[in-house]
C-alpha cells in the first residue's frame, strides 16, 4: 500500500477536477462550436468527426507509455504538464487560420487527454485516505462533464455574442493559470526518474474487459458530444446557442450522475455498470424521433447513464489496482475510451443522422453486454 501524503491535500479535489475538464475541453468545444466551425472553415460533416479522431488517436497511441511515465515522474509534475499542454493546444485552436491547423491543435490536445486519468488517479491514491477515494474519484471524473457545461453555455454564448476565437482563448488562459495553481498540490512522493523505455501491456482480465467496454461506451458518447448540436440546428430547428445548450445539459447531468453513482456504487459497481450502459440505449432512440423536446430528455439520459458509467469504470480500475499498477491500468482503460472517441464520430459522420443514432444505440447495448461479462 502506498504511503498517503497529506500536505496540500485541500487543493486535490479542485485541481484534479479542473485537470479532467481541461483534458476534454477541445472535444466539447468542437461539438458546441460546430455550427460556427463548419461555416468558417467549410468543414463537411464527416471531416468534423476526423477532427475528434485526430485528438483521440494521439491519446490512444500515447496512453500505454503515459501510464508508466506518470509513475516515474510523479502525479503533480504530470498534472502541471497536462495544464501547460492544454494551454498550448487551445491557443493554437483559437488562432487557427486553416482546417489543417485546427487538426494540429486538436491532435496536440491528445497529450493532456492521455495524461488525465493516470495522473489524477495517482494523485488521489497517494494523497487521499482510502475511505474518501470513491467520492473524490466521482468528483474529479465529473470534471469531464464540467467541460461540457463550460463549452455548451458560457463559452458558446461568448462565441455567439462576440467571437468563437475569444471564447477558446479564454479557455487557454485559464489552463495556463491552473498550471501555476498546481504548485499548491501535494509534492510528488519521490524524485522524478527516467520513464521506462519498455511499455508493458500485461493486465488482469478485468482491466482488459473494462478497456473493451470503454471502447464501445466512448464511441457512443463521442458521437453524441460531437454531433448533437449540429443535428439540433440542421434537423430540429434550434438556433446555435440553444443547440449548444444541449451539450451544457449533458454536462450538468453528467456531473451529478458521476458524483452520485460513485457515491452509492460500493460493492455493486460491476452490476451498476451493466444497468447504466443498458439504460443509455434510450438516448439515441429519443433523438431518432426527431421531436425537439425529446432531445433534452436524451441529453439527460446520456449524462446520467452513459457518462456516469465511465466514472464507475474508473472506480473499478482503482479498486482493482495496487500502487505500482495503477498508472498502467488507468492508462489502458483510458486508451480504450479514447479509441472509442476516435472511432465513433467519423463513423457517425459517414452514416448520417438516422443510421448514426442507430449505431450509437447498438454501441451502448454492446457495452452493457461486455459489462455483464465483466461481472
Amino acid at each position: 500500500m502506498e504511503k498517503v501524503h497529506l500536505r496540500g491535500r485541500a487543493a486535490v479535489p479542485v485541481l484534479t477536477t479542473a485537470a479532467m475538464t481541461a483534458s476534454m475541453l477541445p472535444l466539447f468545444l468542437l461539438g458546441a462550436l460546430s455550427p460556427a466551425l463548419v461555416g468558417e472553415f467549410g468543414i463537411a460533416r464527416p471531416l468534423l468527426g476526423v477532427l475528434v479522431t485526430a485528438g483521440f488517436g494521439v491519446a490512444v497511441v500515447l496512453s500505454p507509455a503515459i501510464g508508466p511515465a506518470v509513475d516515474a515522474l510523479g502525479p503533480r509534475r504530470s498534472i502541471i504538464a497536462l495544464f501547460a499542454t492544454s494551454a498550448v493546444a487551445l491557443t493554437v485552436f483559437a488562432t487557427a487560420s486553416h482546417y489543417a491547423v485546427l487538426v494540429l491543435a486538436v491532435a496536440l490536445g491528445g497529450v493532456p487527454q492521455a495524461l488525465a486519468n493516470p495522473s489524477t488517479n495517482k494523485l488521489i491514491a497517494t494523497s487521499v485516505p482510502a475511505p474518501r477515494r470513491p467520492v473524490l474519484l466521482g468528483v474529479k471524473q465529473s470534471g469531464v462533464q464540467l467541460g461540457a457545461f463550460v463549452a455548451g453555455l458560457p463559452l458558446a454564448w461568448l462565441a455567439d455574442g462576440v467571437d468563437w476565437r475569444l471564447a477558446v482563448g479564454v479557455a487557454a488562459f485559464t489552463a495556463l493559470l491552473a498550471a501555476f495553481a498546481c504548485l499548491a498540490l501535494p509534492e510528488d512522493p519521490a524524485p522524478a526518474r527516467r520513464p521506462p523505455l519498455r511499455v508493458s501491456l500485461t493486465a488482469d482480465a478485468l482491466i482488459w474487459r473494462l478497456a473493451g467496454f470503454s471502447v464501445l461506451l466512448g464511441s457512443g458518447i463521442a458521437a453524441v458530444n460531437t454531433y448533437v448540436a449540429l443535428f439540433a440546428t440542421e434537423e430540429l430547428g434550434f438556433t446555435a446557442p440553444v443547440a449548444a445548450g444541449l451539450v451544457a445539459v449533458l454536462g450538468v447531468v453528467g456531473i451529478a450522475g458521476r458524483i452520485q453513482w460513485s457515491r452509492v456504487a460500493g460493492t455493486s459497481a460491476r452490476e451498476l455498470l451493466v444497468w447504466l450502459s443498458a439504460a443509455a440505449v434510450l438516448s439515441p432512440l429519443l433523438l431518432l424521433t426527431g421531436i425537439p423536446a425529446l432531445a433534452w430528455v436524451a441529453m439527460v439520459v446520456v449524462g446520467g447513464c452513459a457518462v456516469a458509467a465511465n466514472a464507475i469504470s474508473m472506480l473499478l480500475v482503482v479498486a482493482a489496482s495496487s500502487g505500482p499498477e495503477l498508472g498502467r491500468n488507468s492508462a489502458l482503460v483510458s486508451a480504450g475510451f479514447f479509441a472509442g472517441f476516435a472511432l465513433g464520430p467519423p463513423l457517425f459522420g459517414l452514416l448520417g443522422y438516422s443510421a448514426g443514432w442507430v449505431l450509437v444505440a447498438a454501441e451502448f447495448l454492446a457495452a452493457a453486454v461486455v459489462a455483464w461479462r465483466a461481472r
